[in-house]
């Protein structure tokens, strides 16, 4: 039987039914016709779909019924990249570029693969970061100092003491804080475009965790830790000599974890209970407050902030927050899965779970999930490269993922 006669069934059925109950009144509307038994047929599969997915929202709660819903038929490609950089490998995101850093030094490999920057030089434990066009890789507890672009290297430096942290703007200036000894309990470097150190900080109390410098290349902030907590150190006119900062701004009842100056120059505060801005002034703005909660993860872009949180003595169970930089939510959504690992680029945000990745929007709807790709199972970080595409990444694999259409 092909199509057409199974078409000239239904109609004689229907055809049928119009005569039939015209002729015999008992007998109106008993006959079912094969086109009603099909939509009747779907409707039960569809109602019965629906149950079941209700039942299991009400089993193992609403992040369950997400990554259901995530896991879409859409097409997803990879494509692993070559990074030769040695062991200990960790990436960041340059303007069309993927630096990486390891044991062995640091290159660059464009968006299509293809390497466009080298240098070798030995690691122990090695970092870095980007903004822009530039990156800064560095070596925690060594003497190595990298800021390259994507093609070459801009500035090469061997630190007197030993590096905790460094950090780039983005202007292109950037901070080094290391520990050298000698009554200094750490010292901040600070460096300009072209890698010229042009101020220089002792700390003579408490010790040195990280420094960033503002946009505009003029305020200085410190983040020291001592005997009694945290603090924040600011230096206004970084031009000008100065033996004491400006202004320490303190922190009671919490522990200060990172800082982040913005675009309008106020400094964005990560402590281990709250999400707040410091002004010049020093005046603090709360933008969140989790006191219930343990941080899990915390990233930062241009866009929006997102927080990962986890609920005291719940095992997994937690949720993720994606707020504006004036502390207006985006989005709020429940999850009892272990995050690996998670980036943030324009409007997307991407999170690795042990079974692969899923992108979101800013607002935490999901875009797609790839859990069901083997391809990043395995995978340790994730870093976005645009709002389609991430970087999965171990110390032998770099898989590029990138998401397809609806």
């Amino acid at each position: 039987m092909d199509v057409n006669d199974v078409d000239n069934d239904i109609e004689y059925d229907e055809e049928y039914d119009e005569y039939h109950d015209e002729g015999n009144g008992e007998n109106k509307g008993s006959r079912i016709t094969v086109k009603q038994r099909i939509i009747r047929f779907f409707i039960l599969i569809v109602a019965l779909a629906i149950f079941a997915l209700v039942a299991m929202s009400l089993i193992q709660g609403p992040a369950w019924v997400i990554e259901l819903l995530s896991l879409r038929s859409s097409e997803i490609t990879v494509e692993e990249f070559n990074f030769d950089a040695g062991r200990s490998r960790i990436f960041a995101k340059m303007n069309n570029s993927i630096a990486s850093a390891g044991t062995a030094g640091i290159n660059v490999v464009d968006f299509g693969g293809r390497e466009t920057l080298r240098d070798t030089f030995r690691m122990t434990q090695p970092s870095i970061s980007s903004n822009g066009n530039r990156s800064i890789a560095f070596d925690i507890g060594g003497s190595a100092v990298r800021v390259f672009s994507e093609s070459q290297i801009i500035s090469s430096l061997e630190t007197y003491g030993t590096i905790v942290s460094a950090t780039l703007n983005n202007s292109g200036w950037f901070c080094v804080v290391t520990q050298e000894g000698g009554g200094s309990r750490g010292t901040v470097s600070v460096h300009n475009a072209a890698g010229h150190e042009v101020y220089r900080v002792d700390m003579r109390t408490g010790f040195p965790l990280t420094a960033v410098l503002s946009p505009n290349n003029t305020n200085l902030a410190i983040l020291n830790f001592s005997e009694t907590g945290s603090n924040i150190n600011f230096y206004h006119g970084i031009d000008d000599y100065k033996s004491e900062p400006d202004l320490i701004f303190d922190i009671y009842g919490g522990l200060i974890i990172d800082i982040v100056f913005l675009t309008n120059n106020n400094l964005l505060v990560i402590s281990t209970d709250s999400l707040f801005t410091v002004d010049r002034s020093g005046s603090a703005t709360m933008l969140y407050s989790f006191p219930g909660q343990r941080l899990g993860g915390f990233v930062h872009c241009g866009n929006f902030i997102a927080l990962h949180l986890y609920d005291y003595g719940i095992g997994l169970q937690g949720n993720l927050v994606t707020l504006n930089t004036n502390g207006t939510i985006l989005g709020e959504l429940a999850i009892n899965r272990e995050i690996l690992s998670m980036s943030a680029i324009n409007n997307s945000l991407v999170i690795l779970l042990s079974e692969g990745v899923v992108f979101f929007n800013r607002n935490l709807d999901v875009f797609q999930a790839s859990a069901d790709s083997l391809s990043a199972a395995g995978s340790s970080r994730v870093l976005a490269l645009s709002n389609d595409t991430a970087l999965a990444t171990n110390d032998n694999t770099a898989i590029v993922i990138r998401r397809g259409e609806h």
